[in-house]
């Protein structure tokens, strides 16, 4: 990412080129720099899609979804989820808006599939425009029994229960095969990992994918008093990132064609060996190799990631990142722009709400922040 420069000419060319006031360029099909996602009393902001072609913005806030035209205009929203709702993505092939939703208490977690084409009013009922997948996977790691005493302790971090430290899941992306920047198109799916600075098996990203061609003959309305259980058996592939134990995992994941990269934004880590950098990229051209996970309380295998080169270092862990803000909603636009969602609270009428804008942004390389602000 970043180059070394010799000549104090070129350096001085680059910073001028890296902090030159934004032009048209530096907004890709004539996007704004902010698109407002409105305020609401519901929770705060948890991840955002685009639809360029169609001219809507997603964005998620725990427990709805909201609809705006591209100037930030609401056109409709779906409300009255007792889960979680987080990040979201737009699958190209499809035109449909994928997302992450959790019922800890159940012990199920879905894929929920809106048909965003019939969003057109506000507080509509999940039940007319989504469908749900289950994710088998993700209930086994959450719900393991892992030190043998005969009972699941459930949704609590201070536990050895929940294998590698599985809360659930977060991010969502699309994009190909990890090991292959032109492969096969994946859903992948990121663990929610509980902070837990006592156990020594958190300490990795789990990512999953999906080859989603099939999976029409899953989608299942949701019931929320009685969840179902309509999914895949398997996995088409489960990795392992290697960056030290972090807040609930990858909050927003995001596949990157400038970089050939894939983003995970989380929220800071607490274990003091390890070096807690806000962002991490897993780098989409080196091929998954098969190691120990390290940590484990029985020696285990699997397939492991390799951390993109770029950004800050830590010698003692060798793990790799920056410092950044993009847990609250991250969309790679091409061409190095990006929308990053800032998250906000006002308060009108004398009730407290939260907001979300989605900014954008620009990547530069540079550490400990690999990102400017356009506009």
């Amino acid at each position: 990412m970043r180059k070394v420069l010799t000549l104090t000419l070129a350096a001085t060319s680059t910073l001028a080129l890296l902090t030159a006031p934004a032009t048209a360029a530096d907004r890709p099909g004539g996007l704004p720099a902010e698109i407002y996602g409105g305020a609401w009393t519901a929770g705060h902001v948890q991840g955002m899609a685009i639809d360029r072609r169609k001219g809507f913005m997603y964005f998620s806030f725990t427990n709805l979804l909201v609809k705006t035209d591209l100037r930030g205009r609401l056109v409709g929203s779906v409300a009255g989820f007792t889960g979680h709702l987080g990040d979201l993505d737009l699958n190209p092939q499809d035109g449909r808006v994928y997302g992450s939703l959790e019922y800890k208490e159940q012990e199920s977690f879905y894929i929920a599939i809106f048909d965003v084409d019939r969003i057109t009013a506000p507080d509509m009922n999940p039940a007319d425009v989504m469908r749900t997948v289950y994710l088998k996977e993700v209930v086994a790691d959450y719900a393991a029994d892992m030190n043998g005493d005969g009972k699941f302790d459930g949704n609590v971090a201070d536990t050895p229960d929940h294998r590698y430290g599985c809360s659930g899941i977060d991010g969502v992306s699309f994009g190909p095969e990890f090991g292959s920047k032109h492969g096969r198109q994946r859903l992948t799916v990121a663990y929610g990992v509980y902070s837990n600075v006592g156990r020594q098996d958190n300490d990795h990203q789990v990512l999953l994918q999906y080859d989603i061609q099939q999976w029409k003959k899953y989608e299942q309305p949701l019931t929320e008093s009685a969840p179902h259980k309509s999914g895949p058996e398997r996995v088409d592939g489960k990795y392992f990132a290697y960056t030290g134990n972090t807040t609930y995992g990858v909050q927003n994941l995001e596949y990157d064609e400038h970089t050939g990269n894939w983003m995970m934004a989380v929220y800071k880590g607490a274990k003091p060996q390890f070096p807690n950098y806000t962002f991490f990229m897993v780098d989409g051209g080196a091929r998954p190799r098969t190691g120990e996970i390290a940590g484990q309380p029985q020696a285990e295998r699997g397939k492991l990631l390799t951390l993109a080169p770029g950004g800050l270092q830590d010698d003692a862990t060798g793990v790799r990142g920056w410092q950044f803000t993009g847990e609250y909603g991250l969309i790679s636009l091409g061409e190095g722009r990006y929308y990053v969602a800032k998250a906000g609270k006002v308060t009108e009428d004398g009730v407290s709400k939260h907001t979300g804008h989605a900014q954008l942004y620009r990547w530069t390389g540079q550490s400990p922040t690999p990102f400017e602000r356009v506009g």
